[in-house]
């Protein structure tokens, strides 16, 4: 089973008709959806195979309804309850770029994870957006201990150079080094910043992550994954007709990705199988494959 720990919140997306015109009306079309890096990831993975997502959502109708959505996607959920659901919201200009707004609220309040909870997981994934936020930060950080103890394989995605900027790169670094993840996926300009792959090729401190697989993601360009001991792996992405919204699509490539891992143990399938979740979701609002509320 894939288990995801992370968070879970409402989505507001706003698609930008025109430029934004600051101080007055610009048109657009709003959705509701539900969002969180990670209640994103377990979503995509809950229809691909056995998913477990973990995290703490408020204690309210809007939690509530989070929860039953996971949960009607396959998503076996294990929450915490308390203060109040999250909201990001997502302005999406005319060319799908996003700019995301976040109140995160109870995502950042999870603490004390039961080990009954990593039970029957062969692999956890974790959005380095959990990293930043007390008490949150640290629990997930002892979560992976524990899970590595246990022989369970650890997937990081690095999120965001904004997240990077906020959290520390050097710290960051230093926490990466210290979990030594099994993977470590992120894409081309994140994997820059933090030095780890430069123009493709291991940058100076690829070393301090000897025994993690580097999985570098470049949008239409070719997926490169770093394997140590090996020869780079590059795998093309096939062409996708339309591209609205680029919200989530890096989400259902680490699905597709972890999923298809798990029942191949294969690193060019897993990358087929990335790139075949996340052309779902780039012609639909939001973190989703198909039609959002308004």
């Amino acid at each position: 089973m894939l288990g995801i720990i992370g968070d879970l919140v409402e989505d507001v997306v706003v698609w930008l008709a025109e430029p934004l015109r600051h101080g007055t009306d610009t048109a657009a079309e709003i959705f509701h959806t539900r969002g969180g890096s990670g209640a994103n990831v377990a979503s995509f993975a809950g229809r691909l195979g056995p998913t477990r997502f973990i995290g703490c959502v408020g204690n309210d109708h809007l939690g509530t309804l989070l929860v039953e959505g996971l949960e009607a996607e396959g998503v076996d959920v294990r929450v915490q309850r308390k203060h109040v659901t999250g909201t990001v919201i997502i302005l999406i200009d005319q060319d799908g770029e996003r700019s995301m707004v976040p109140n995160r609220a109870a995502a950042t309040m999870l603490d004390e994870v039961p080990d009954a909870w990593l039970d029957g997981l062969e692999l956890l994934h974790v959005s380095a957006y959990s990293f930043n936020g007390a008490p949150v930060g640290e629990t997930v950080i002892d979560v992976i201990r524990r899970a590595k103890k246990r022989g369970i394989l650890v997937s990081i995605d690095v999120s965001s150079t904004g997240m990077l900027a906020q959290y520390g790169i050097d710290r960051f670094l230093d926490l990466m080094a210290d979990l030594s993840p099994d993977f470590l996926i992120g894409n081309a300009s994140e994997m820059e910043c933090l030095g780890v792959v430069v123009d493709g090729l291991p940058g100076a401190v690829a070393a301090r992550l000897a025994k993690t697989i580097i999985v570098t993601k470049a949008g239409a360009d070719p997926t490169l994954v770093h394997e140590p001991g090996q020869a780079p792996l590059t795998v093309a992405v096939p062409p996708v007709p339309e591209v609205r919204d680029l919200t989530g699509a890096g989400d259902a490539f680490a699905a597709g990705f972890l999923t298809s891992y798990l029942a191949s143990r294969d690193l060019q399938k897993a990358c087929v199988g990335g790139h075949a979740s996340a052309a779902l979701v780039l012609a639909s609002p939001g973190a989703s494959s198909g039609a959002a509320s308004k």
